[in-house]
């Protein structure tokens, strides 16, 4: 996995931070990104559009705070500060609410499907790493 190179190649101190479970949540939250951004395109171009906004406004609000977790988490600025944990708890709620949202839809439309469950893989990394701290 490219992020753990990263991670292993970086001369900040990790210590005390699982470099694995941090790899794993940025990878999950840059994923999850991309997928919740064509989620949102996939039901734009739905028949049934007008019934899919709140699933379009929850994929592209989730997308953004994925970006903004993972860019956060690259940076590699203090692990144990109030800020990472405020970063990974909002990841982590955006998540549920989108996994939750798209979950509704999921038999209808597979891209939803697959949403809900990159959605819920971002949510139980941005957990787990969130245990670490």
């Amino acid at each position: 996995m490219t992020q753990a190179k990263m991670l292993e190649a970086h001369p900040n101190d990790l210590s005390g931070v699982d470099r694995d479970k941090l790899a794993e949540c940025i990878a999950a939250c840059f994923e999850c990104a991309q997928v919740c951004t064509a989620c949102a395109d996939a039901c734009l171009s739905e028949d049934m559009v007008a019934e899919l906004t709140d699933c379009i406004r929850t994929n592209l609000d989730c997308a953004d705070i994925c970006v903004a977790t993972g860019k956060a988490l690259s940076r590699l600025s203090g692990y144990g500060t109030n800020v990472t944990r405020v970063f990974l708890e909002a990841c982590a709620e955006a998540c549920k609410a989108c996994g939750d949202e798209c979950a509704q839809h999921a038999e209808m439309h597979e891209h939803c499907k697959i949403c809900a469950e990159s959605c819920r893989r971002c949510e139980e990394a941005c957990r787990a790493l969130i245990a670490t701290l």
